[in-house]
C-alpha cells in the first residue's frame, strides 16, 4: 500500500461560535458577588471549544458516505509529489490489491484537510467512483460540523440570556428619551405625614378617594381595609374597587372606567385614584385608554410600589429562557392562577418588562393628570425573619371560646420574610434595591412627582399591617392619606400652570 507521510496535526480552522465569544466576552462578569457562575461559564465556552474541535475532527467517519467499520479512521487522499508520478509509481500501483478503498487512501490522524490529487491517468481510472464519494463525504461531514457548531452557539446564547435576567430591562424608563422626567417630593410629602402624625388633615370632602387592590386582594380580606377605615371616621367618602386583580390590565381598566363614572353620576364628586402594585397599573391604564371620558371625573392618580416599567419577577418567571424554565414555575403558576384561584395568566404576564413596553408605547398617561408614584426599600435584615403580617380575622364558635361569645383571632403569614427573600435575591443578582418585587427605578412614574422614603418598608405593608410594627413613623393609612394630599397639592399646581399657559 501506498502510504503518504502523516502531515502534521493542524487545529481546525473552522469558527466554532463567532468571533469574539472569548472566555472574557462570552458571558459579562455582572455578579462579582457570585464567582461560581462566571466560572461556571468559563467552563461552559471551553467545554463547547473542545465539542466542537470534535465535530471538525471526526466528523468524515461519522458521514454518511464513509462505508468503513464503525471503529476507523477518516481516510486521507494522497498528495503525490508531480517528480515522484512517473515509471516506478506505476509499478507500484500494479501491485496494489483490487480493493478500490484503498487505492488511493491512507490511514491518516484524525485531522486532514483533503489534498488534492494530481493529474494521473491510471489512478483516475481505478479510483474516480471513490473520489466523488469521499468528496460527497466530505461536503456532508461539513454540513454536520456546522449543524453541531449551531446547536452549541444556541446553548451559548441561552445561557447568556438565563445569566443576564432582566439586567438589561430594570430601570429602562429612566432610559427611554421619549418619557418625561420626574420630580422629587419626598420632602414634601413627610412634612405632610409629620403633620397628619400630629393630628392635622387636610384631605378635602369634596372628592371621592377610590382605592384600587393588587394581585390577589381577593384572597386577602383585610387588603386596604385599615385605610378605608381611617378615611371613614375622618369623614371622607371612601371605596375599595371590587375587581377581579388576577384579570388582564386592560380588562381590570375597562371595569375600573365604568366604577368610576359610577361613583360619580352619584356622588357629582370628582374622584382621586390610589392604586397599589398591580391596582396602580390597571388605574393608570384606565386613565390612558378612556380619558377622554375620565378627564372631568377624575382628580389625579396616586401609585404605590406599583411596577409601571415592569417586575423582573415576573419576567424571570415567565420569560423564556429565564430561572422559570428550568423548574417549570412557569407551568405551576399557570396552574395556581387559572386552575386554583379561577384568575387569568395575563394578569401576570402584563407585569413583564415586555408587555409594559408595548402598552406604553401605545398608551401614555395624560400630560393633564396629576400623577404622584411612591416606592420603598425592604429590609433584609435577619431580624425581619420574624415578622409576621396579619392578613385576615378567623371567628371561633361559642363552644370553643372560653368566654362563650365569638372570638376573632388574627390570621398571620411571614409575608415580610417572603418579601426580605426576594429583595435579597434582587440585590445579589441584578445590584438593585426592592421592596421585594417591585425595583424602585420601575416604580418611578415619567412626569410624576416622586417619593423616595429612606424608611424600610417591603411591598406587603402598604396593604397588612405587621404585629410588630413600629407606628411612631405613621401607619400604612396615614401614609396613604400623606399621599393622596401630595397629590391634592400637586394637582392644584398643575391646575394653576395649566391656566397661565392658556391665558
Amino acid at each position: 500500500m501506498v502510504r503518504a507521510p502523516n502531515p502534521p496535526r493542524r487545529e481546525s480552522t473552522v469558527p466554532l461560535v463567532g468571533e469574539g465569544l472569548t472566555n472574557e466576552g462570552l458571558i459579562p462578569h455582572i455578579f462579582s458577588s457570585m464567582p461560581a457562575l462566571n466560572d461556571a461559564a468559563s467552563y461552559l465556552a471551553e467545554t463547547t471549544s473542545y465539542l466542537t474541535g470534535c465535530f471538525s475532527d471526526y466528523s468524515v467517519e461519522n458521514s454518511p458516505g464513509h462505508s468503513g467499520p464503525p471503529g476507523s479512521r477518516a481516510l486521507e487522499l494522497v498528495d503525490f509529489p508531480s517528480a515522484e508520478i512517473g515509471e516506478s509509481s506505476s509499478l507500484e500501483i500494479d501491485h496494489i490489491p483490487s480493493n478500490s478503498n484503498h487505492l488511493t487512501s491512507v490511514e491518516s490522524s484524525n485531522t486532514a484537510t483533503p489534498a488534492p490529487l494530481h493529474r494521473n491517468d491510471e489512478i483516475t481510472r481505478t479510483s474516480g467512483g471513490d473520489l466523488l464519494q469521499n468528496s460527497s463525504a466530505l461536503v456532508e461531514s461539513n454540513r454536520a460540523g456546522q449543524s453541531g457548531i449551531s446547536i452549541f452557539q444556541s446553548l451559548i446564547d441561552r445561557a447568556r440570556r438565563t445569566v443576564r435576567g432582566s439586567a438589561d430591562d430594570i430601570g429602562w424608563l429612566q432610559h427611554d428619551p421619549g418619557m418625561p422626567p420626574v420630580e422629587d417630593g419626598t420632602e414634601r410629602f413627610l412634612e405632610i405625614l409629620d403633620n397628619i402624625k400630629h393630628g392635622v388633615h387636610k384631605l378635602p370632602n369634596s372628592m371621592v378617594y377610590l382605592l384600587i387592590p393588587g394581585l390577589f386582594s381577593n384572597h386577602g380580606p383585610l387588603y386596604f381595609v385599615s385605610t378605608k377605615v381611617s378615611f371613614s371616621k375622618m369623614g371622607l367618602t371612601c371605596h375599595i374597587a371590587k375587581i377581579h386583580s388576577e384579570a388582564s390590565v386592560e380588562k381590570n381598566a375597562r371595569e375600573l372606567k365604568e366604577y368610576i363614572e359610577e361613583i360619580y353620576w352619584g356622588s357629582k364628586k370628582r374622584v382621586l385614584l390610589l392604586g397599589h402594585s398591580k391596582g396602580g397599573v390597571d388605574a393608570a391604564a384606565a386613565l390612558s385608554l378612556y380619558w377622554s371620558d375620565l378627564k372631568d371625573k377624575v382628580a389625579g392618580l396616586a401609585l404605590a410600589q406599583s411596577p409601571y416599567g415592569g417586575t423582573p419577577i415576573a419576567s424571570d418567571l415567565l420569560r423564556e429562557g429565564q430561572l422559570g424554565d428550568y423548574v417549570n414555575l412557569r407551568k405551576l403558576t399557570e396552574i395556581l392562577i387559572c386552575k386554583v384561584i379561577k384568575g387569568d395568566m395575563r394578569a401576570l404576564e402584563d407585569l413583564t418588562y415586555e408587555r409594559r413596553r408595548e402598552f406604553l408605547k401605545e398608551h401614555h398617561l395624560p400630560k393633564e393628570v396629576p400623577v404622584v408614584s411612591f416606592h420603598t426599600e425592604a429590609s433584609i435584615s435577619p431580624a425581619v425573619l420574624a415578622t409576621l403580617s396579619h392578613v385576615a380575622h378567623a371567628e371561633l364558635p361559642p363552644l370553643i371560646a372560653s368566654s362563650g361569645e365569638r372570638t376573632r383571632l388574627p390570621v398571620i403569614m411571614p409575608l415580610g420574610a417572603a418579601m426580605a427573600a426576594c429583595a435579597q435575591l434582587l440585590q445579589v443578582r441584578y445590584g438593585e434595591k426592592s421592596d421585594g418585587l417591585v425595583t424602585c427605578r420601575d416604580a418611578e412614574v415619567p412626569g410624576s412627582v416622586v417619593v423616595r422614603p429612606k424608611r424600610k418598608l417591603d411591598h406587603a405593608w402598604m396593604v397588612y399591617s405587621a404585629l410588630n410594627d413600629d407606628t411612631s413613623e405613621g401607619d400604612a393609612s396615614q401614609v396613604c392619606e400623606a399621599l393622596l394630599t401630595l397629590l391634592v397639592e400637586v394637582g392644584q399646581k398643575k391646575k394653576h400652570e395649566l391656566g397661565m399657559k392658556s391665558e
